[in-house]
């Protein structure tokens, strides 16, 4: 049965996305893991983990600042110090933290400079509190950090050790609600790839493109779209990762990457087309890249590893690079949730070696790339899978069984190259 699509608004008539539970399920995840382990309280400054732990956001724009921090202390309630009035406004707003929302700055990403202290006030506050609890002689987790702060924290006698992996742990399953709000966010990129569908043409710019996309998500609730890579041309092939202000031509393939979020919940989400007509070329990479995807995703279920996904791709030397790390990301699989690369991470790279499980509840995407046999050409395809008890489930619906064929002027009774889609005009309201 396929995952229900609901609004994007709260209502009483039916269950949606429960957020209460949500809040709920995310800290009881994070308790156990932190009750599993060695450390006595866990310091995060990396935004997505303070949003799994706390509950709060301030917008995307505090995403790289490192100005946030927050506390979990072993056996307590989370502590959250953050910028300015935002913690006033938790304090009337968010009222499952209270009190315990504080005012508080870290360094800026070190446009504090170091004489003006904030690294030793921000390590008094944290060994203060795991004081008040007893737990400041057990390790200190942290997320991520300024050196200048792990220098404070240490020289207060605390022990500092890796607390991301105990945070991947605890998001690596996802809660009932954390689907729901991934599935939703998926939603969105199906309209975006419809609203570009329709755009593409000869003339159009990829920046035009981005664009046109951003618009459909925001229009349709998304609250950050962190990039739209759009990527056409000669540019497909090799792959920058990037869109610009290129404008496309008749026979370009053109791939794009959309990476956005609904309540903070994240899709990463390929899709290839070509502009007008397509290359014999381009179809055979379509069909070659949509085959390694194809059986990757046959694979997915309970209980195998991803090694098994991993062992099914090709080597780098098979197309075009000297070793796995040269062509990391192509052949690709990774978690996606509050942030876009979570566990598990599926590369020949580390999979082969290091092989993890995978579970019910787990959601990721899986990625492939394949070059032409023209030079220039490439097809890009990804799908965000779900495992479910006895298998999985595809959240991203937008079509790419075949490769597309979109800006097309006319409609003939041949049809389209074998292998390739042409969307007939008539029906989608394209001018003929």
């Amino acid at each position: 049965m396929a995952l229900p699509t609901y609004g994007t608004m709260a209502v009483d008539w039916e269950e949606r996305v429960n957020f209460e539970r949500l809040r709920r399920d995310r800290l009881a995840r994070v308790k156990a893991e932190l009750e599993r382990s060695e450390l006595g309280g866990l310091l995060c400054f990396d935004m997505y983990n303070i949003r799994y732990v706390t509950n709060t956001t301030i917008g995307e724009w505090a995403r790289d600042k490192l100005s946030r921090f927050a506390l979990l202390p072993r056996g307590d309630q989370p502590i959250m110090w953050d910028f300015g009035s935002a913690a006033r406004h938790h304090q009337l707003y968010c009222p499952w933290l209270g009190e315990r929302s504080r005012a508080g700055i870290s360094l800026l990403r070190g446009a504090m400079t170091p004489e003006m202290g904030r690294a030793e006030d921000l390590a008094r506050k944290i060994k203060r509190e795991l004081e008040a609890r007893g737990v400041h002689n057990a390790p200190l987790g942290v997320d991520v950090i300024e050196l200048p702060i792990l220098s404070a924290l240490q020289r207060e006698g605390l022990a500092v050790v890796d607390g991301q992996q105990l945070m991947q742990a605890a998001r690596r399953i996802k809660t009932r609600d954390e689907i729901v709000l991934l599935n939703t966010a998926a939603m969105m990129v199906d309209a975006a790839y419809e609203d570009l569908y329709r755009a593409l043409r000869p003339g159009i710019r990829e920046n035009e493109l981005v664009g046109i996309a951003a618009k459909t998500l925001y229009d349709l609730g998304s609250e950050d779209v962190e990039a739209v890579n759009a990527i056409a041309g000669e540019r497909c092939n090799p792959h920058p990762h990037v869109f610009s202000d290129r404008a496309l031509r008749p026979g370009d393939p053109a791939y794009f990457d959309i990476l956005h979020s609904y309540m903070g919940y994240r899709t990463c989400y390929y899709r290839t087309f070509a502009v007008g007509s397509a290359s014999q070329a381009m179809v055979d990479a379509y069909k070659r890249c949509r085959d390694l995807l194809d059986q990757a995703i046959a694979l997915v279920k309970p209980g195998i590893t991803t090694a098994d996904i991993a062992a099914n791709w090709p080597r780098a030397q098979e197309f075009g690079f000297p070793d796995e790390e040269a062509c990391f990301g192509l052949q690709y699989g990774h978690g996606v949730g509050l942030s876009i690369w979570e566990q598990p991470v599926i590369s020949r790279l580390v999979s082969l070696d290091h092989p993890v499980t995978l579970e019910p509840g787990m959601v990721f995407a899986l990625e492939n790339f394949w070059p032409a046999s023209d030079g220039w050409s490439a097809a890009r395809i990804e799908e965000e899978i779900l495992v479910t008890e006895t298998g999985h489930e595809i959240l991203t619906r937008f079509p790419a069984e075949t490769l597309i064929v979109a800006g097309t002027r006319y409609w003939t009774a041949t049809g389209p190259l074998p292998g390739t889609r042409e969307l007939d005009p008539t029906a989608t309201g394209q001018a003929s």
